[in-house]
């Protein structure tokens, strides 16, 4: 299959969206299909100009206001008109819904080429956050345009697609997210890291990683990081990822660890030198920090929705609480950073509820409904040990 994706967002850029398709892009390479890459060019950051498994095209962007470590695709009709009329994709997939990807669908379906979505940020929550709640509406209208002009639209969990059908997204269908479970190890824990974070061996570490933006509700994990201290003075809070928050957290926190931005390959080191991870934002479509959290065996707690209730079963791999009981999160961080030997019990549960969920299984469902809505022959399913 000679696949399209189209996204404005992909690694080295570190978040959820980029670390999700960098893995199916390079899958689906492997697997024999002949994948380009269509994105906004970034040669402010570092990265490999090829790739063994897929090809990329840059394509015009601008710094997103306000955030400029991520990047908006601009609208590509004749670039992406040219490209796909000289080399016929089967498929076009399209990951973001901005108007780079607005535009990719329109040209798919000027040339009768099947085109399929993705949905995996609340943009329409995001807008209260940034300040624009009155544009909510408006937002949501455009992602409901966007997606329902494509054949399917795959969302991350069954309670996200059930959220989007009463919002009238029309071809829902579910894709989940699977774990690197080689890469996200407990093998990799790291004393001399720990040590430079100023932890003793029988010091716990709560980690956080991800994008330092408003929606990721920092105020509830300062207060959890409190109570927690309070628990046990010898934690230590140590905090992975940038953005636009970085600054003021950084001047509020001083005895906090910001180790700053990090390759996915380092960060599954830090993942595994920690032992706490504590899950507060409300905003994730799936949230595949929780997962790699577990993967890495620690012991996590966060709210009952998305990843935590796909795969925590709270008192045995982790600690889920209700939504709208911040206070709840708060006490399940306090117990953690008091409680060693509940946080070994429920770190060994943890991995063991990931193991099983690996990207090649969810890439081998995604590669079958993609190879059908192009119209080709079925793939053969390949045989996992």
């Amino acid at each position: 299959m000679k696949l399209a994706i189209v996204t404005e967002t992909f690694p080295p850029e570190v978040n959820g969206v980029a670390m999700t398709f960098g893995v199916i892009a390079a899958e689906l390479g492997r697997r024999g299909h002949e994948v380009t890459v269509y994105r906004p060019g970034r040669p402010d950051l570092p990265g490999n100009a090829s790739h063994p498994e897929f090809s990329e095209v840059a394509l015009p962007g601008a710094p997103i206001p306000g955030y400029p470590l991520l990047r908006l695709g601009l609208p590509s009709y004749g670039k992406l008109k040219r490209a796909w009329t000289a080399a016929r994709p089967d498929l076009v997939h399209v990951v973001t819904e901005g108007p780079l990807g607005a535009s990719a669908v329109t040209v798919a379906r000027g040339l009768g080429v099947p085109v399929t979505s993705s949905f995996h940020t609340n943009f329409h929550s995001y807008a209260t956050d940034y300040g624009f709640g009155p544009l909510r509406r408006l937002v949501l209208a455009w992602l409901r345009r966007v997606h329902n002009r494509t054949l399917r639209t795959f969302v991350p969990t069954p309670e996200l697609c059930a959220e989007l059908h009463r919002q009238r997204f029309q071809n829902l269908s579910v894709m989940s997210r699977g774990v690197d479970v080689r890469h996200f190890h407990p093998d990799r824990r790291r004393p001399d890291l720990r040590k430079s974070w100023g932890a003793g061996p029988d010091d716990p570490v709560v980690l956080h990683v991800g994008r330092m933006a408003p929606e990721k509700n920092y105020g509830l994990l300062f207060r959890a990081y409190a109570a927690m201290r309070e628990a046990n003075p010898r934690l230590r809070f140590v905090l992975a990822g940038d953005g636009p928050l970085k600054a003021r957290l950084m001047r509020e926190n001083p005895d906090c660890v910001f180790a700053g931005f990090f390759s996915r390959a380092e960060i599954g080191q830090y993942y595994a030198s920690a032992d706490i991870y504590i899950h507060a934002s409300l905003s994730e479509t799936f949230g595949n920090v929780l997962t790699e959290a577990m993967a890495s065996g620690l012991a996590v707690a966060g709210f009952d929705y998305a990843a935590a209730r796909q795969f925590v079963k709270s008192e045995e791999n982790g600690l889920s609480v209700a939504l709208g009981q911040p206070d709840a999160l708060v006490a399940a961080a306090a117990r953690l950073a008091r409680d060693p030997e509940l946080r070994t019990r429920l770190g060994l549960a943890a991995r063991g509820a990931v193991e099983a969920h690996s990207w090649e299984r969810v890439i081998e469902r995604l590669e079958r409904d993609l190879v059908e809505l192009a119209g080709m022959p079925a793939v053969a399913t390949p045989v996992f040990a």
